[in-house]
């Protein structure tokens, strides 16, 4: 009877193995982002401290350290700055400045940088990615994570990130991607029914993020209508790098 059980179960866990490998197929939707909502802002403020958003940034920082980043970075899009304290401590030679659109996110993000003991080491100035607050070939590495789903005008952000970086500049986008794998799906859902704080679920989120975002080939034509020549792709389980150098 228990052999019986145990295969049965074994079977099922397979069959939602196999269907939840596969990639979703859905058209894009963009979502209202909604950051400028003081409770949204102070929703994501606390995910962030989540252990799947740490695990995250401990991914990014390891992909760039690959890259092997100095002189002046800037986050596009930093939201509470976390991943500026990460990048702070995991760099100590570079200069981080955040750059969120929203106010709130930026107060956020300089009251959380004092409260870890890094305000000295970055700074953080409220603009938008499309008309960055930066003179011409002025810094060293741009990054850019879960953002480039909300840019309403996507060249014209990375146009933007291509001229505010130095000859030789390099730049790292890290966002969701629309055909992630089912199972990626099902958790999110789960995750904003029954986990994410009520002013996140009210905007649809995450699963509004998923859908705005980009499929593999989308991003790759994206970024091959920029000025950058130089740059590739690499997906992961429900997310993708694209990472490049100014010429």
């Amino acid at each position: 009877m228990w052999i019986w059980f145990v295969l049965v179960v074994a079977s099922l866990l397979v069959i939602v193995l196999i269907i939840g490998c596969r990639g979703v197929d859905i058209l894009r939707q963009v979502s209202r982002e909604g950051i400028e909502n003081e409770k949204v802002a102070q929703a994501y403020n606390r995910i962030s401290r989540w252990p799947q958003f740490r695990f995250l940034r401990r991914m990014i920082v390891a992909e760039i350290r690959t890259y092997h980043p100095k002189g002046i970075l800037v986050d596009a899009g930093c939201g509470p700055g976390y991943l500026v304290a990460a990048m702070a401590k995991s760099f100590p030679h570079l200069y981080i400045i955040g750059v969120d659109i929203a106010e709130e996110m930026v107060q956020l993000a300089s009251r959380n940088m004092f409260s870890l003991g890094l305000g000295k080491r970055a700074e953080f100035r409220q603009g938008d990615v499309q008309e960055l607050p930066f003179e011409d070939n002025s810094v060293d590495f741009v990054v850019s994570t879960l953002s480039l789903h909300h840019w309403s005008e996507p060249k014209q952000a990375l146009e933007e990130i291509y001229r505010i970086l130095k000859p030789g500049g390099q730049f790292l986008v890290f966002d969701l991607r629309r055909d992630a794998r089912r199972l990626f799906y099902w958790l999110l859902r789960f995750a904003e029914r029954f986990v994410v704080p009520a002013p996140l679920r009210n905007i649809n989120e995450p699963t509004g993020s998923v859908r705005s975002s980009y499929t593999m080939a989308e991003a790759e034509a994206l970024f091959s209508e920029t000025p950058f020549q130089q740059h590739r792709t690499k997906p992961g389980f429900g997310w993708i790098f694209v990472s490049g150098r100014k010429g």
